[in-house]
């Protein structure tokens, strides 16, 4: 399943060797912690869906270990409060760091080095793709719980109701939300984030394009590239005809969804938990379809995923990769994702698909194989993506500017020259080779 990914992912680890010298300090402590106790208290961080219940398991079964799970505010306020935290010295002892973050958090000394204490569960658990995600600079950084190969998320009583066809294509979906439009004026069939990059990053992940990757000793930044100028020109063309949604992906999106106008969106595996849980009343409705390419031939890329880090300053590293270990291989741990149906997380242990499969409920999808469809899009994941040294600065550049695509005073093509413009900034400010374009 991992194999087309590992070639995907197979340009992380020379990439990431370019921050090894600020991720300085950690190869000391990595290897001296193997030793550190397993017990005491637990201070855990979390967005992802799930984690309170992950948290109740893990104190059920671990009497010497007591985590106390706090929930906190996702995107780039928790990166925000994380910072904050560990330069205060008031940092959680285990907290969650979405794929394109871990870098940045390592580069800076955010995070301590697992090497000793976790990597050889990385090493041994996690195949390729995976650890490249997490090892960074000869070094393990994070665990990896979850990938996020994209798909569809449409309502199958809306297409059957006005005969809309799911879509295979691009093209073939900007002909489904003129349909949808059209069958209801009320009704889109799709959304623009406007509060979040995340999904564009994937479709120009999705399309060939590669926003980061090396020249000899230097970073080049190609955030605007060929094949993420067309994602972008044809989601800004949606967006300006209205004929999908600009929203916020929080409340204004879920209320969207609950009043029936939006009724198809593109997502990610983590999706359908999501979205059971916010809309349960819509039972039997929705379906899952693989997400439309260019040309008709399966691709993917990845709207997320996640690992879990230790923060720099933890005072109980021996108890929190306790924690960490079991949340991210243990069968327990993935069934306490995936039982209470908030979370239908892809792990990243491709062991273990089988547990969360079978602890995932899909009576919501009326009984789908979702899983089945979660792995041939991961398995189409396209080669040749690495994530930057500066997500939050790209990040926020893209975000500062979404709203205004809709209403046509930015294209999003433009927004992407000027994150790309940003990035290389912040970049260069921070003391990393730019090589020229």
């Amino acid at each position: 399943m991992l194999r087309r990914t590992t070639a995907a992912l197979a340009g992380s680890v020379t990439a990431l060797a370019l921050l090894a010298t600020a991720c300085g300090g950690g190869a000391d402590q990595g290897a001296s912690s193997t030793a550190a106790k397993k017990t005491g208290e637990v201070t855990f961080w979390s967005f992802v869906k799930g984690s309170d219940k992950v948290a109740e398991a893990f104190n059920r079964s671990h009497p010497d270990i007591k985590v106390t799970f706090e929930t906190v505010p996702s995107g780039q306020e928790y990166y925000s409060k994380l910072t904050n935290a560990v330069k205060a010295g008031t940092a959680p002892d285990v907290a969650v760091v979405e794929f394109p973050h871990l870098p940045e958090f390592a580069a800076q000394g955010k995070v301590e080095d697992l090497t000793g204490l976790l990597g050889p569960v990385v090493r041994e658990r996690f195949p390729d793709a995976a650890r490249q995600l997490v090892n960074l600079g000869d070094r393990t950084w994070g665990v990896p719980r979850d990938a996020a190969p994209l798909m569809m998320m449409y309502r199958k009583d809306f297409f059957t109701q006005h005969k809309i066809d799911v879509p295979t294509t691009w093209d073939a979906y900007r002909n489904m939300t003129e349909q949808v439009k059209k069958a209801d004026p009320a009704a889109r069939g799709g959304v623009l984030y406007t509060d979040n990059p995340g999904l564009l990053s994937a479709l120009s992940w999705q399309a060939g394009g590669r926003w980061f990757s090396t020249e000899k000793d230097s970073w080049k930044v190609t955030v605007d590239d060929g094949p993420s100028k067309k994602v972008a020109a044809f989601w800004g063309d949606l967006a300006r005809k209205d004929l999908v949604r600009s929203l916020s992906q929080l409340d204004p999106f879920w209320t969207s969804v609950q009043k029936n106008r939006t009724v198809a969106y593109v997502c990610a595996s983590w999706c359908a938990g999501a979205h059971q849980a916010t809309v349960p009343d819509q039972k039997g409705k929705w379906a899952v379809a693989p997400v439309p390419t260019w040309d008709g031939k399966p691709a993917s890329g990845m709207y997320g995923g996640s690992s879990f880090v230790i923060p720099k300053g933890s005072d109980n590293s021996g108890a929190a990769a306790e924690f960490i270990k079991w949340i991210t291989t243990d069968p327990e741990g993935m069934k306490a994702w995936v039982s209470s149906g908030t979370s239908s997380m892809f792990p990243a242990d491709p062991k273990l698909v089988p547990v969360t499969k079978a602890a995932f409920k899909t009576a919501y999808y009326g009984g789908q194989d979702i899983y089945a469809l979660m792995s041939r899009s991961y398995d189409a994941i396209r080669p040749g993506w690495t994530w930057g040294p500066v997500m939050g600065a790209t990040n926020t550049a893209i975000v500062d500017q979404l709203p205004r695509v809709a209403d046509g005073s930015v294209t999003l093509p433009g927004v992407l020259a000027t994150a790309e413009k940003a990035t290389i900034t912040q970049m260069e400010q921070r003391g990393l080779k730019v090589a020229a374009p």
